[in-house]
């Protein structure tokens, strides 16, 4: 059986179109399950602009349901990814719009962050997204979302979300071992985690200055002594001075 988005029977109208080629600005006809397309007029081969690829991000069979796919499109794959984990990550949290808001600010701080320190934005973003996944699991066993219990439980958590998503091993090998210890830097790290890291103090110094007044003072010298990049350092200025 086919998947219904690609299969003809449940097209509609505009399922062909066509195409201004990149290079020479010919048409070029696509058909909408098609993942690229050579011009007729210069040989230029393009991916399919309105090709909608978001469940190939996540899906086992993709390969095997819209064909072999394009380079351009593998370089975009994890990074479709974190789109995917926001959404579990909302789930998981259900009503709790206090963690998902966390989540979702840490999430903002990092992607900001780490355009400038030039991080992998999958692995930062999917982080940032399940940094905190621990804390449902240590409430549970121990009655505490203490940093050191929410470490604990966290990776395991994180690993089942993301290999229901099909994400690659390297990539979340990583994010749960970011996650096992986002609150307790080591001596050496990696730059991945040095962004989650000061995006995580941004929300949470964000958090303390509404809730008790933190002074500017207080503000300037926590982001000088604990943060981890310069990018972080002139994001929380920003925002936070």
């Amino acid at each position: 059986m086919k998947c219904p988005g690609q299969d003809t029977l449940y097209w509609k109208p505009g399922a062909i179109y066509e195409v201004p080629c990149p290079e020479c600005c010919a048409s070029v006809e696509f058909f909408k399950d098609d993942t690229a397309r050579k011009c007729p007029k210069c040989g230029h081969r393009f991916v399919n602009p309105n090709l909608d690829f978001g469940c190939a991000a996540y899906c086992q069979y993709a390969e095997q349901c819209i064909g072999t796919l394009p380079e351009e499109f593998l370089l975009q794959k994890e990074d479709l990814l974190k789109d995917r984990v926001a959404i579990e990550m909302k789930r998981y949290f259900r009503g709790d719009f206090k963690r998902i808001g966390h989540a979702t600010r840490v999430a903002r701080y990092a992607e900001r962050i780490g355009r400038a320190e030039g991080s992998n934005p999958a692995v930062v973003l999917c982080a940032a997204y399940l940094h905190d996944i621990g804390i449902v699991e240590a409430e549970k066993k121990y009655g505490s979302s203490e940093a050191r219990y929410q470490e604990q439980e966290g990776p395991a958590v994180a690993r089942d979300i993301l290999e229901r998503l099909g994400a690659k091993p390297p990539l979340v090998e990583e994010v749960c071992d970011i996650v096992g210890h986002h609150h307790h830097p080591r001596e050496t790290e990696t730059l991945n985690f040095k962004v989650l890291y000061d995006a995580d103090w941004i929300a949470n110094l964000e958090d303390r200055k509404k809730e008790n007044g933190l002074t500017s003072e207080k503000v300037e010298s926590i982001v000088n002594e604990k943060f981890l990049t310069e990018s972080g350092r002139a994001e929380a200025r920003k925002t936070l001075l």
